[in-house]
This record gives structure tokens, C-alpha cells and sequence, in this order.
């Protein structure tokens, strides 16, 4: 009889990591989407997990929006003290996988002068789609290469729920959504 309950035991241990890793059901990264970095890398949308952070969409060739998208997100890192921006991840996921190679994305890193630890994401084509849907971005190609595309940051919790959104309208951090980044950070 005293196997059977060292058995259960047993399983209950192992179980009991997995469900404290088991991810809200409104948290983004149930998403199996597969991206790779600006090294040309594989990452795996849900190693994300983790650690606050800002999201955008955007494209390389883009010469409007994007790099506003980029400033704007630099706005916001600015304004956070130095404990602040080690706890906030800022991610630039591509729209455009055919053209945003790695060596582009490193390219727009650069010119735009990103800051250290910022990740530049290419997902796989067939995930592009996906994750433009969990963040909530919209998006079209035109037929002179442009994409259509709604231009926000999306704020992210440690688990992949989305907690504000900030539509970019120019290089500046929206007020509104810099308390709500340091109110997440600040929160436990």
C-alpha cells in the first residue's frame, strides 16, 4: 500500500511546478509562434514570459510611422529611472519577414540608435499574422510594398497580458501611458 501512495506523492510533486508555470488565459504568449532575432536566432514567443514588457509591431523599410514607433518607445525608456528600464523589455516585431532579415533588423537598430537590450523579432511567416491578433495590431499590404499598419505600443505584464496601449502619434511618450508603465513596474 505504501507504494501506490509514494506513487501519488511523487506525481503531485512534479505537477505542482507545472501549474505554477501555467500561463493566464489571457496571456499572450499561449501563442506557439516561432521569431528569430536581429542574430538570426531562434526565440521562442513564449520565452518572453517573464519580465515586463513593451511590444510593437513595425517594418524596416517603413519611412513614416516606424520611425516614430521606435522614438516613441525610446521617449518612454527615457523617462524611467535606470531600476525601472532593467525591469522593462522593449521588443520591435516585424511585419514584413520577407524583407526583415536579420541583417536589416540589426541595420534599424543601429540607425535608430535602439538602445541595449531592445529585441528586434522576425517571426515566421505564418505567425505574423497571430501575432499582430493577440497584440491587436491591424495591418495591410499595399500594392507599392507599404504595409497599412496601426502603430501603438502595447504594454505587457510578466505573463503576457496586455495592460495599456498607447496609439503613437508622434516622437513623444504619451503621458497617460508612462504612469501606466511605472505602475506596473512598481507593482509587486
Amino acid at each position: 500500500m505504501k507504494m501506490p501512495s509514494l506513487f501519488l506523492s511523487a506525481l503531485l510533486a512534479m505537477a505542482a511546478p507545472l501549474h505554477a508555470q501555467s500561463l493566464p488565459g489571457d496571456s499572450v504568449y499561449h501563442l506557439p509562434a516561432a521569431t528569430q532575432d536581429a542574430d538570426g536566432h531562434p526565440v521562442a514567443w513564449s520565452s518572453l514570459r517573464g519580465q515586463a514588457r513593451v511590444v510593437s509591431m513595425f517594418y524596416t523599410h517603413c519611412h513614416l510611422m516606424c520611425p516614430l514607433i521606435l522614438e516613441n518607445a525610446k521617449s518612454v525608456q527615457k523617462q524611467l529611472t535606470p531600476d525601472e528600464r532593467r525591469r522593462l523589455g522593449v521588443v520591435m516585431v516585424s511585419l514584413d519577414p520577407a524583407r526583415d532579415t536579420p541583417a536589416a533588423m540589426r541595420e534599424v537598430a543601429k540607425r535608430h540608435r535602439a538602445p541595449d537590450g531592445w529585441q528586434f523579432l522576425t517571426p515566421a511567416d505564418n505567425d505574423v499574422r497571430a501575432i499582430a491578433s493577440v497584440l491587436d495590431v491591424r495591418y495591410r499590404f499595399r500594392e507599392d510594398g507599404s504595409i497599412n499598419h496601426t502603430s501603438v505600443l502595447v504594454l505587457l505584464d510578466a505573463e503576457g497580458r496586455v495592460r495599456a496601449r498607447s496609439e503613437v502619434n508622434g516622437a513623444a511618450a504619451d503621458p497617460v501611458f508612462l504612469i501606466q508603465v511605472k505602475a506596473l513596474l512598481a507593482g509587486p
